[in-house]
């Protein structure tokens, strides 16, 4: 029987050593993970995303129009002065897209800035991949952006304190905590890694977050957000609880 639909979730790292990718095989009755891979390059990412209904990639897709903007001027030496920008609260418009705050204001975690923290080398790799795979539409296209802690807080399951070799029980737990939430979800002999492996785990997670962006079941900007977030890129977030990803 072939299936219905092919998600794929990217944990994107700046590193291929810490980067991982989902395929998920959705049928009548249940998703199985397929494929399950880590250390891939963006040549094992272009292969396994191949034939994709849709994708999920945890990076960001864009930069704010504010820090754009400043570092342009600045690097044209046209930046004015009397910014003010010892005041947190004048820099943070140059740190957080709108994506970020909404996430934020919604009590769904706080992404990283993608201008002032360490993702943003994560981002320069994710603006390259975009462009190979030719996605121009940072909001609503073939690739979506997520935010694996954002629908695991939305599902209600652990969203922190599973990264790292010291948290594995915790990162164990988890994998029994959403096979429980979704037992339509075969992990097959990807179980052992998932529970070994956070960027395994994370893979997973976005892969059914590009299954609930095909189903039109995620957070979209509103009017007065999309022309922003088509530059900056938008998060998309569950709005549904897990089952409602269950085929049938």
């Amino acid at each position: 029987m072939s299936p219905a639909m092919r998600t794929v979730g990217v944990d994107l790292s700046a590193s291929p050593d810490k980067t991982a990718v989902a395929v998920l095989e959705w049928f009548d009755d249940r998703a199985e993970v397929v494929e399950l891979a880590v250390g891939c390059d963006d040549a094992a990412i272009r292969r396994l995303v191949d034939g994709a209904t849709r994708v999920g990639i945890d990076s960001p897709f864009g930069w704010p129009d504010d820090f754009v903007e400043f570092v342009v001027a600045h690097h044209r030496g046209g930046l004015p002065g009397g910014r003010g920008l010892d005041e947190i609260s004048r820099r943070r418009p140059l740190a957080l897209r709108r994506t970020d705050l909404w996430v934020a204001a919604s009590g769904l975690g706080r992404p990283l800035s993608v201008s002032a923290d360490q993702i943003a080398h994560v981002a320069f790799r994710c603006a390259g991949l975009l462009a190979d795979l030719g996605v121009e539409d940072r909001v609503d296209g073939w690739a979506v952006e997520a935010y694996p802690a954002g629908a695991l807080k939305r599902w209600g399951l652990t969203s922190r304190g599973y990264k790292r070799s010291a948290n594995r029980s915790v990162l164990a737990e988890l994998v029994d905590a959403l096979c429980s939430a979704a037992p339509w979800l075969v992990l097959g002999r990807h179980d052992g890694l998932m529970r070994t492996d956070d960027d395994a785990f994370d893979a997973v997670t976005t892969a059914l977050i590009a299954r609930a962006a095909e189903l039109g079941l995620t957070t979209r900007p509103s009017a007065d957000d999309l022309a922003v977030a088509l530059r900056e890129g938008w998060i998309h977030v569950p709005e549904c609880a897990l089952d409602s990803l269950a085929c049938g």
